[in-house]
């Protein structure tokens, strides 16, 4: 019998994934590329970093590649599309806006890889107990870089208007993201020495938001399709729901303030969005 975590994630999974494509089909070729290939590097990200490190494998899911869920990939898919339109409506500088898709991505896993580790989703191999409560810190490395480096790749020829910019961009964004990626999995897993792994990821983290606050961006100064409201949100409450639900949250009670908080972040960040939410909903 299927574990009803993982089908329930994968469903949500699809439908997200679903609300991208119908904001990517009104709004061009270029933006339908662009989740294409996202959810694509997702799944080639996941097999190469299974191979490369050899640190970690998933539960099986109902569909799978290989050894990686499908809805794994369609996921970084949906959060790397909806970072960058979030970050695209936002008057910060055009490359750093990859630095804000990146902590956008990593306001999520904050709250997520704890319960879903112990959920089974998937395993690190080093126990409930390992540095962020079963979580390598080098994960929050990784994580940023992910979605930063697919972000950035796209970004170097997507301000260009036309067909060639709108077919190359997301192929640059998919060899880009998976070179550095690959890269920075290697220097961290083979360079650093295995103690100042935390020290590694909280300065490149902090440096990454200290320079985004120095920029003193505004946020949603130009439209902003829901999406971005929506993909986080559903995706904090359901790891909400589901360790409340199942009491791993609660292993430690520590999880579940992370989770409330990094909540809370997003809320105030789409604050815009769940106004228009309710003003439909009133008007009705």
């Amino acid at each position: 019998m299927q574990n009803p975590y993982f089908i329930t994630f994968e469903i949500i999974a699809y439908a997200l994934s679903a609300l991208c494509f119908v904001h990517a089909f009104k709004n061009g070729t270029g933006n339908v590329l662009r989740l294409l290939a996202g959810i694509l590097f997702g799944l080639l990200l996941e097999l190469a970093t299974i191979r490369q490190l050899n640190a970690y494998e998933y539960g099986i899911f109902p569909v799978m590649v290989l050894d990686v869920p499908l809805c794994i990939g369609v996921s970084w898919g949906s959060i790397l599309y909806s970072a960058m339109e979030f970050s695209d409506a936002s008057t910060l500088l055009y490359f750093l806006r990859p630095a804000l898709d990146g902590l956008l991505a990593l306001n999520i896993d904050l709250a997520m890889d704890t319960i879903a580790i112990r959920l089974g989703m998937w395993d690190w191999g080093q126990g409930l107990e390992f540095q962020y409560f079963g979580v390598p810190y080098a994960n929050f490395w990784a994580w940023f870089w992910v979605i930063s480096s697919f972000s950035f790749g796209y970004r170097l020829l997507a301000r260009r208007k036309d067909r060639l910019a709108a077919w190359l961009s997301p192929m640059l964004a998919l060899l880009a993201g998976l070179a550095w990626v690959l890269a920075t999995n290697w220097f961290i897993s083979f360079k650093i020495p295995f103690e100042y792994h935390g020290l590694v990821v909280l300065l490149l983290l902090a440096g990454a938001l200290g320079m985004i606050l120095a920029c003193r961006p505004r946020f949603y100064q130009l439209s902003a399709p829901l999406l971005v409201f929506w993909i986080p949100f559903i995706s904090h409450l359901y790891f909400l729901v589901a360790g409340l639900v199942s009491g791993v949250i609660l292993e430690p009670p520590f999880l579940l303030g992370v989770s409330l908080f990094m909540f809370i972040v997003a809320l105030v960040l789409h604050r815009p969005s769940i106004e228009t939410i309710l003003v439909k909903f009133k008007s009705s």
